[in-house]
Formats: C-alpha cells, sequence, structure tokens
C-alpha cells in the first residue's frame, strides 16, 4: 500500500502534461507588438470623427454669431474702472475697462499662460496674473511682461443708448 501512495498519477514521469507543447507560446513579443499596433490603430481611427467634429467647430469660430450681452450703464462706470462679467457664456469670465471717456475694452480675462484669472489694476493702469506676474497692455490686450505670450481674447463691445454690450469675441490667429 505504501507503494501505490509514491505512484505518480500519470504516465508521464512529470508534472507537465497539461501543457499543449505545440501551442505553448501563442503570444509571444512579435505577435504582441502586432497586437499593440492593431489597438492604436483601431483607437486613431476611432477619434477621426470626433477630430473632425472639434476642427469643424474651431473652424467656424470666427463666424460664429454670438447673442448680444449689456454688461453695464455707461453712467456706471467711470473712467479707470472696470467691471467683471461673463461671455459668450456664464462660464467665461470677462473684464470691460473704461480707459477714456469714450474708449471701452474688453477682454476674457483668463491669463493666456496658465489660465489664471487677469485682475485690472487701476493704479498702474495695467491688467495683471497673479499667478506667474504676467502683465497685459489694457490697450491691445498683448502681454507686456511674464511668460505669457498670446493676447488675451477680446471682446468687442459697442455702446447704445447709454448702456454697455458685448457682441462677440475676436480670437486671435496664432
Amino acid at each position: 500500500m505504501a507503494d501505490e501512495n509514491k505512484r505518480i498519477p500519470f504516465e508521464e514521469d512529470n508534472y507537465t502534461h497539461n501543457i499543449d507543447r505545440n501551442n505553448e507560446r501563442s503570444l509571444d513579443r512579435r505577435g504582441f507588438m502586432k497586437t499593440l499596433v492593431g489597438a492604436a490603430g483601431v483607437f486613431a481611427v476611432s477619434s477621426l470623427p470626433w477630430g473632425a467634429i472639434a476642427a469643424k467647430e474651431l473652424m467656424g469660430l470666427s463666424n460664429k454669431e454670438y447673442q448680444r450681452l449689456k454688461i453695464a450703464d455707461v453712467k456706471d462706470v467711470a473712467v479707470g474702472d472696470s467691471v467683471e462679467f461673463h461671455y459668450p457664456s456664464e462660464h467665461d469670465s470677462a473684464v470691460l475697462i473704461r480707459l477714456k471717456k469714450d474708449k471701452y475694452v474688453a477682454y476674457q480675462n483668463a491669463c493666456t499662460h496658465l489660465m489664471c484669472p487677469v485682475y485690472w489694476v487701476k493704479e498702474q493702469q495695467e491688467m495683471v496674473c497673479p499667478c506667474h506676474h504676467g502683465i497685459f497692455d489694457a490697450n491691445t490686450g498683448a502681454p507686456t511682461a511674464g511668460p505669457p505670450r498670446r493676447p488675451l481674447p477680446e471682446v468687442i463691445v459697442e455702446v447704445d443708448s447709454e448702456s454697455i454690450y458685448a457682441v462677440r469675441v475676436k480670437r486671435y490667429e496664432a
């Protein structure tokens, strides 16, 4: 009886009976790379429609119609003062600045460096990004100091019947 417990239960002399030796390595390095490249290709092709939709949207931004929005009354904004507002949507923060009696400028106030908020500093007559000390010219929106390299997107404003309106956003070419 002791001899029966020492007996191997299979005909082979080791426990490799469950390995299919002919198909032992069905996914080798070359097969893995082919699978990886194929998956990447499927991903790239499947993302093409979304890229086309995004490109179509971006190409039409300059022609996009925006809703006219009243920002403030002329009598409520003194020369040198600013008014914060949201345009073209509630998620887009902007600032209106009255530079002279008849000169109003408005910009989206997200810094073009890392999207930090930009503030109007009346005493210095400039727009400042406190995150990285970026400074923008209030007349043009162009950066004058710091890391930003692109100007702030300008919000086109109109004065009509003693009220100031935002009418569209001017996009800049890169």
